[in-house]
């Protein structure tokens, strides 16, 4: 048997007003806002008969069992609704109501119930009683069109903060005058990541009510912690978090949050995907825009189901880039310390995580003494060309080790190399040989495999590409000679080595990109080399919509 204080306990978590009969239409429990909503105590309700005690017809008089609606349902044993009824009230007047039944049995009981939830309808105002008026619901059109937008704002980005605003800005004013959204960390954390106003058609954060919250309980069946639990969404008033001590921490913030806000009614749904719960969505209105119903709850679902879907793919998304940045991070190396040579580089990821990890670049000192530089571009993105890179760098920097040959026949070595021994199908590359001549100056020798042409820039701002020794990219299966190429660097010059995330543009061409990049390039020429590395970047503006490696080196201003 199950005990009453149970349907109690469980009722309480009903956003309406609820109770439970028996097989004979006895009402075994209710909940207080039933209660509150009849003007009867609880206890005065228990043991009644439903019919004979609450169905009444519009103007208060007794119906018979087949007059009932509700009657013949429960007599069916079938689930069944009504959008305008009559409950009589303990004063004797009558409440406008619309209702729900459903009959169900538990677990080890073979007794059937029957579940009766009930709120304030439209039709109050013909009964002569002040009621509870609902929000104008929106037309099946606009739902749909909701819906749509939804959809479509919400897939287009894979940024969670940007969805979350997204979001926000889909609901507001347009259901509620208040947004709140809980999130689960994957930390497993809660985490009050928004509350916003619709103040007009300006929306207002209200940071002091956002941070972090408590734990989500496991027993607790208020709206929002069994929302957390990815459990059905509910509705919630003020009177749902003040008529008994909280049983939890997040309970006590939920009633803070109705006390702060002036929340009237509310509508909570979990942020539920596939693969997990991810948060709840709380809309909340004031009392002069009306309450929610049992009715407006599906669309709240069905928005927090899609909000949840796009959140969830930009979580995996934003979890596959922080491993691949991660990941390229400690494949690239640290430069090495070249007396008389200074040298800085930068890697910027791009924002989009597919596009992550293809670009590197690598500086090692030779075995005759002479300093190689490299940059190049793995063909692809993501984890695997962050991984081909590395197996394209350490088989770069074996032979470049020990051959001891121009900068070329190491290059036709590793492209000769790369196809049998690593996993790279195609990449680009400039590998460079740095070193001193015998009367003191600095000299650059090079091989460009389809890569940009590296940039020299004088200490006096003249600045020009390097474009020979240019050859055919790594991994054409076409092992031709390859040419090498020879320049002086002047003292106080700065060589620049870049991937193509630097010029490349959408909506302009490639020469437009390079002569961007060599304009501002001469104007940054006085700077500290760290300065002209990170103003360039700043200048230049990437577009973002692939990873940048930059190498810069700087001559000393005289010749030793």
């Amino acid at each position: 048997m199950v005990h009453p204080a149970r349907h109690t306990s469980t009722l309480e978590a009903i956003g309406a007003g609820a109770y439970v009969v028996d097989e004979q239409g006895r009402i075994v429990a209710a909940n207080s806002r039933a209660a509150r909503m009849l003007g009867r105590a609880a206890d005065d309700l228990i043991g009644q008969d439903a019919h004979e005690l609450l169905h009444r017809g519009p103007h208060g008089e007794r119906l018979t069992p087949t007059q009932c609606s509700m009657r013949q349902a429960f007599h069916a044993r079938r689930p069944a609704q009504a959008e305008e009824d009559y409950f009589a009230r303990a004063d004797g007047s009558v409440l406008p109501v619309s209702w729900m039944i459903a009959p169900y049995t538990t677990d080890g009981d073979d007794v059937t119930r029957t579940l009766v939830v009930f709120y304030t309808s439209q039709g109050a105002h013909k009964a002569g009683r002040p009621r509870e008026q609902a929000a104008e619901p929106l037309s099946e059109l606009e739902r749909l069109a909701l819906l749509a937008e939804t959809t479509t704002q919400l897939t287009s980005t894979l940024d969670v903060d940007e969805a979350m605003r997204r979001l926000v800005a889909l609901v507001l004013p347009r259901l509620a005058d208040w947004a709140v959204i809980d999130l689960i960390t994957e930390r497993d954390e809660v985490w009050r990541t928004a509350v916003v106003q619709a103040d007009g058609d300006i929306l207002v954060r209200h940071e002091d009510l956002e941070g972090p919250m408590p734990p989500v309980p496991e027993e607790s069946q208020m709206p929002l912690s069994r929302a957390l639990r990815g459990l059905a969404s509910t509705l919630a008033d003020p009177d749902t978090y003040r008529r008994a001590a909280p049983d939890s921490g997040i309970t006590a913030e939920q009633r803070r949050l109705f006390e702060a806000t002036g929340i009237h009614s509310a509508a909570i749904a979990p942020l539920r995907s596939s693969r997990q719960v991810l948060g709840a969505l709380t809309l909340g209105r004031t009392e002069k825009s009306g309450i929610f119903t049992v009715a407006d709850l599906p669309l709240v679902e069905d928005m927090a189901r899609r909000a949840a879907v796009a959140l969830d793919n930009a979580r995996l998304y934003q979890r596959q880039r922080a491993v691949a940045e991660t990941m390229q991070n400690h494949l690239l190396p640290q430069m090495p310390r070249v007396p008389g040579l200074q040298m800085t580089v930068r890697y910027l990821p791009a924002p989009d995580a597919s596009q992550v990890g293809g670009d590197w670049y690598d500086a090692f000192t030779l075995s005759d003494g002479a300093t190689a530089l490299a940059i190049g571009d793995v063909v692809g993105h993501d984890l695997e060309a962050a991984a081909g890179m590395a197996q394209l760098r350490n088989v770069l920097r074996a032979y470049a080790w020990s051959q001891q040959e121009p900068p070329s026949r190491i290059v036709q070595r590793l492209d000769e190399a790369i196809r049998p021994i690593t996993d790279v199908t195609m990449a680009t590359l400039i590998l460079a040989r740095v070193e001193q001549t015998d009367d003191g100056q600095w000299e650059l020798t090079w091989t460009n495999a389809g890569h940009p042409p590296p940039l020299l820039i004088t200490h006096d701002g003249l600045a020009h590409y390097l474009t020979d020794g240019h050859g055919l990219l790594l991994g054409t299966g076409v092992h031709a000679p390859r040419p090498d190429a020879t320049t002086p660097l002047p003292p106080g010059s700065t060589l620049l080595l870049y991937t193509d995330g630097l010029i490349e543009a959408p909506g302009h061409t490639l020469d437009e990109g390079l002569n961007r990049l060599r304009q501002h390039a001469a104007a940054l020429a006085h700077r500290p080399l760290p300065s002209f590395t990170d103003q360039l970047l700043r200048r230049v503006h990437p577009p973002g919509h692939d990873d940048v490696a930059l190498l810069t080196l700087r001559t000393p201003p005289t010749a030793r």
